[in-house]
């Protein structure tokens, strides 16, 4: 179980508590927050500190959704309100939905404390305004940008690194000139027109992949482009065996180095970074273990920049 919080200023705070997976409908995106934190106890990573975060309240859910989808995640009526996002309805998912989010914005919250944190989360940029979709349920991403807003930040920019594209997060942040999404994804999922908030770039060939990433933080230095929190929605569904996304020729390594990019771009503009889990499933291909491995890169990338070798 995670700790007890004690102030450590070089350690990642990432978060998790047993809720995360108490849905009954088992997939990975309700399933693998565990996976993780059994990873993390029986092999750790130096500099990474599992703890538990607040749930999340119904004003922070109400400052972004809808009130009757809400009430539908909450209660399982109207059912097909509620299983919008693609899973079955058990009472387990409206407190699953209240700590993973929860964790999501105790990222962020803790990121502009200690320059980078995180949340064993996923589910989060397919959600719209008044319904779920593609596996997410509650947008936290733009939940947890709309905490730091309240806790000071001036601008939050979302890095969005999923396989697919995150237009449920675009439609959201469509009017709030607080809140840029740079999004790369490999799959056209929730493909949506570009807007002054929200930028899409589909990628076909796995030999563009980095340098499509590469250019656009280049392009976001050159603007001067200033941002208080960078949320990172740290996918591993670009992997190529990974079923669900995966694009040919994305390996570990890409990833990896994806990883690496990310990270050091935020600790070179001293932006604190907060990130979350995303896709990533196994299947034929990819197997329970090999998931975790990929999310583990985020881990690592997250405790190097806090001067943790690895």
């Amino acid at each position: 179980m995670p700790q007890t919080r004690v102030r450590k200023t070089n350690v990642v705070r990432v978060f998790y508590r047993a809720e995360y997976v108490v849905s009954g409908y088992g997939f990975d995106t309700t399933r693998k927050a565990k996976w993780l934190a059994d990873s993390l106890i029986a092999a750790p990573i130096p500099g990474i500190e599992l703890e538990e975060p607040a749930l999340l309240t119904r004003d922070q859910l109400l400052a972004v959704h809808a009130p009757d989808y809400v009430q539908a995640i909450e209660t399982g009526r109207p059912r097909g309100l509620a299983e919008s996002q693609g899973f079955y309805w058990d009472t387990g998912l409206w407190p699953m939905q209240l700590a993973s989010t929860g964790g999501a914005v105790a990222a962020a919250l803790a990121a502009l404390e200690d320059g980078v944190a995180g949340s064993l989360s996923s589910g989060f940029h397919h959600a719209a305004y008044g319904y779920g979709d593609g596996f997410c349920t509650f947008n936290g991403l733009v939940i947890a940008a709309y905490a730091a807003l309240s806790a000071g930040a001036r601008s939050v920019l979302i890095l969005d690194l999923d396989a697919h594209g995150g237009g449920g997060t675009a439609s959201l942040i469509v009017n709030e000139p607080r809140i840029r999404q740079i999004d790369v994804a490999v799959d056209r999922h929730d493909h949506y027109p570009e807007t002054d908030q929200a930028r899409l770039v589909l990628v076909k060939d796995s030999a563009d992949y980095l340098p499509t990433i590469h250019g656009l933080l280049d392009e976001l230095n050159r603007h001067g482009d200033a941002f208080d929190l960078c949320l990172y929605n740290a996918g591993m569904d670009p992997c190529a065996r990974c079923a669900l996304g995966g694009l040919a020729g994305i390996t570990d390594e890409i990833l990896a180095e994806r990883e690496r990019l990310v990270f050091a771009w935020c600790q070179g503009r001293g932006l604190p970074i907060a990130f979350v889990l995303a896709g990533g499933y196994i299947g034929r291909r990819l197997d329970q273990r090999e998931l975790v491995d990929l999310h583990r890169l985020t881990l690592s990338a997250a405790a190097r920049i806090q001067g943790f070798a690895q």
